[in-house]
């Protein structure tokens, strides 16, 4: 399964790979059917891997560009990618695999770092995954990363928060079939 079957069916609601849709109450689709809540879900792993690579440039502070109060709220991923300095080429498909899988990792170990490795280790691994609330989400993210999301997504905080804890562990389960973190070139095949 390529990265564009994973993205399909996470826009394509409950036959896509998640039950129940993804709208799930934060304003259905967004932009080109995929709902915000997953814009922000893969929005935080390409903030990730962007933070994680440009950490020797800047450890203190993120770039201008991640700031939260340079971006427009409500955009698509297409947007929140641009912010992140990653253009169209990325948004477009180009990279993107490398910049998710490098997302994926710099998260697992953000919640390692938390103390909810095995919450975040069981997403990744085949089985069961673990739910995590809110609150113990909100312990996880930076609140710059929060803040971010919901520039860019137009949500608050607390629907974010709320909408992250129930999809991030099936964003992650979904971009990880083989119970790993997949490589770039195992993200980026169609």
């Amino acid at each position: 399964m390529g990265l564009m079957d994973v993205l399909t069916g996470m826009s394509n609601g409950p036959r896509g790979g998640f039950g129940g849709g993804l709208g799930g109450g934060f304003g259905g689709g967004g932009r080109n059917g995929m709902s915000p809540i997953v814009m922000a879900a893969l929005g935080l792993l390409a903030y990730k891997a962007v933070k994680g690579m440009r950490a020797s440039e800047q450890p203190t502070a993120p770039p201008a560009a991640m700031q939260p109060q340079n971006a427009p709220a409500g955009g698509s991923l297409g947007s929140i990618l641009g912010s992140l300095g990653l253009g169209g080429a990325a948004s477009a498909g180009t990279g993107l695999g490398g910049i998710l899988s490098g997302g994926l990792g710099d998260l697992m170990r953000q919640f390692q770092a938390a103390g909810h490795g095995d919450t975040a280790h069981s997403w990744v691994s085949s089985g069961e995954n673990k739910p995590i609330v809110p609150q113990d989400l909100e312990k996880v993210l930076t609140p710059v990363q929060i803040d971010f999301l919901t520039q860019k997504t137009g949500m608050s905080r607390g629907e974010l928060l709320n909408g992250l804890s129930q999809q991030l562990p099936q964003v992650v389960d979904q971009l990880t079939p083989q119970g790993r973190i997949p490589t770039p070139h195992e993200l980026e095949q169609v």
